[in-house]
């Protein structure tokens, strides 16, 4: 069986970021996603909610970088959440749970702009969430991702800005 899902969409709110007892970051936000479309000649616009988790450093990394607003393009996995509420209803919902997920704002949007994470994977290829005692709360300070990239990119020789084409693309004319 294959279970994979890939949306592209903005944030409906921060990041809400916590720890597991073996010191796991688990964070929880949503997704709104669109698509346009026409109708009896009415262009119209339908919108999907999608609450998605982070866990480990990835986590962390989407608790440092992202916001309410961002733009994210995340792939992971499909996860049905059951429970029973207050009143004793049972209640159930579907979540992704994300394994790779890349930043698409732009860096004056967005402090880590256009960067991307994987997820650590088990030998299964899934994130492996039970591996607890590998994930542990940093206690010292390190750079930012992003400050680490730079670091690493300035030793290599990048192309002059006159062989790197400009491409003017508006928003409305991307296909997602």
């Amino acid at each position: 069986m294959y279970n994979k899902v890939i949306l592209v969409g903005n944030l409906t709110r921060d990041i809400e970021l916590r720890y597991s007892q073996g010191g796991m970051g688990i964070a929880n936000t949503a997704i709104a996603t669109s698509r346009k479309f026409t109708s009896n000649g009415e262009k119209k616009e339908e919108v999907c909610f999608v609450d998605i988790t982070f866990f480990a450093r990835s986590a962390e990394i989407a608790n440092q970088y992202l916001r309410k607003g961002s733009k994210i393009l995340v792939e992971g996995r499909l996860n049905f959440d059951q429970w029973v509420d207050q009143n004793g209803q049972k209640r159930s919902k579907h979540s992704v749970v994300v394994e790779t997920m890349q930043m698409l704002d732009s860096k004056s949007d967005n402090q880590g702009g256009g960067n991307n994470y994987q997820a650590p994977q088990g030998q299964d290829g899934q994130n492996q969430p039970q591996q607890q005692q590998s994930y542990q709360q940093p206690q010292s300070y390190q750079k930012p991702a992003a400050q680490q990239y730079q670091a690493n990119t300035q030793s290599q020789q990048m192309p002059s800005s006159n062989s790197v084409p400009v491409i003017d693309i508006d928003e409305d004319e991307i296909p997602f």
